[in-house]
């Protein structure tokens, strides 16, 4: 069977046994016809919200949030369209915020690819540095105990407007709405304890889940914190050809409700029993250009894969582990992932991205997880997983290893599916 996987910007095609491979797709929703005129017609008539357009006075200080090159956000065209219908503000009373969370700051050349040349050369743009402790406001503590600090530029704002997208997300159940604020612009220690062992260990924050879910919860009680108008979101839904599906504008929460409505329509799909074998992606670029991001779709393979199975994982990590942050570093912090897990619930441990190494961990509790990738070998090994040159022999291995019964399950768009056991 010939299946074509997101991976990179090009993809790749896999030969997968014959007969006994189900193949997992989000339902395929068609792009709108005008997607300018979708956008525009959200923002006049938004959900839980007036219309963005009577809501930005020209005097106001606004600040437009948008997610990092590591999310697939159509910017380029949803940020100009945006600042039409906010034409009447000069170009001085605005920034674009890029919200990255604990990630690197993206260069101008990628803020460029992400907004077009023209809103670059004409607007302030620049990156949330979740680093810089002076470069943040408190705004104190939510019911989950976290102490909330978010970016200056953000808080001291008139009007906020977050930019961003609907899509199965592992922690927080959906991306998008509060999670466009935190913890894309929140402090690092804010970030820290938004991504703790007992958060991301919650058995609620999970994939598709948004009541009781501690990260959703505190990601809305973090945007409530800050004092004056909220923020207006503009969230879309896409296919995988990154056509818009879907605009969903208006209040922080109502409008996100509706958005996670349409996309748990389309991306969840049931399955009878757990497969022996799970082949993923991380959705191609720009979500699997490192392997931290990648562990999306190893996750997503996780909850269909058998106790003691095996995931096949194709990401291209055209930028490494990446070099930044504390991933690399965390994960030869112990010989094993189980080591990894003790280390992290263990007390007293805390070190930024200690959170993606718990969630690989998890992953590897359950399954063997062997990656295709543009990484080194010894990279590969070094994060604890196996490295393959060949996802098709890969896949026929382990299939011989398990024998004539044994059931594949590929995953060709990885973290936009949301695949669960029906019983």
């Amino acid at each position: 069977m010939k299946v074509h996987l997101a991976y990179g910007r090009g993809g790749l095609d896999v030969d997968l046994p014959d007969g006994r491979t189900t193949v997992i797709e989000p339902a395929e929703a068609p792009g709108l016809p005008d997607e300018k005129a979708a956008v525009l017609a959200a923002l006049r008539q938004p959900i839980g919200a007036p219309p963005l357009r009577e809501q930005v006075r020209a005097t106001d200080r606004v600040v437009i949030v948008i997610s990092d090159i590591t999310r697939p956000t159509p910017n380029e065209r949803l940020v100009p369209w945006l600042l039409e219908e906010i034409a009447h503000v000069p170009a001085e009373r605005i920034t674009i915020l890029n919200g990255t969370g604990s990630h690197r700051a993206n260069t101008e050349a990628e803020l460029a690819q992400m907004l077009g040349r023209d809103v670059v050369a004409r607007y302030r743009v620049v990156n949330h540095d979740a680093f810089d402790k002076a470069a943040h406001v408190a705004l104190g503590r939510t019911s989950y105990g976290g102490e909330i600090a978010l970016d200056r530029r953000y808080v001291e704002a008139d009007a906020r407007i977050v930019v961003g997208f609907v899509e199965p997300h592992f922690f927080a159940g959906f991306s998008g709405g509060p999670k466009g604020v935190m913890p894309a612009l929140a402090a690092i220690d804010s970030i820290m304890h938004f991504h703790n062992a007992e958060m991301i260990g919650h058995p609620r924050a999970t994939w598709g889940v948004l009541d009781g879910n501690p990260i959703q919860g505190e990601a809305r009680e973090a945007v409530a914190l800050v004092p004056g108008r909220p923020p207006f979101i503009l969230n879309v839904t896409l296919n995988k050809r990154r056509a818009i599906t879907g605009v969903f504008a208006g209040h922080v929460v109502e409008a996100h409700l509706a958005g996670v409505r349409f996309c748990r329509e389309t991306s969840m799909r049931p399955v009878p029993a757990p497969f022996d074998v799970v082949v993923t992606t991380n959705g191609g670029y720009p979500l699997d250009q490192n392997l931290y991001q990648a562990v999306k779709g190893m996750s997503a393979a996780a909850r269909i894969v058998r106790d003691g199975g095996a995931i096949v994982a194709a990401a291209e990590c055209s930028d490494g582990l990446p070099a930044h942050g504390n991933f690399r570093k965390i994960l030869h912090m112990r010989r094993s992932p189980g080591e990894l897990l003790d280390m992290i619930t263990g007390p007293g441990f805390l070190m930024y991205d200690q959170w993606q190494v718990q969630a690989q961990a998890l992953v590897q509790r359950r399954a063997r997880v062997y990656l295709k990738s543009s990484l080194p070998a010894d990279e590969v090994t070094g994060a604890h997983l196996t490295p393959i040159d060949d996802v098709s022999a890969a896949v026929q291995a382990l299939v011989e290893q398990v024998g004539p019964e044994a059931r594949v399950a590929v995953l060709p768009q990885g973290p936009f599916t949301i695949p669960y056991v029906e019983a």
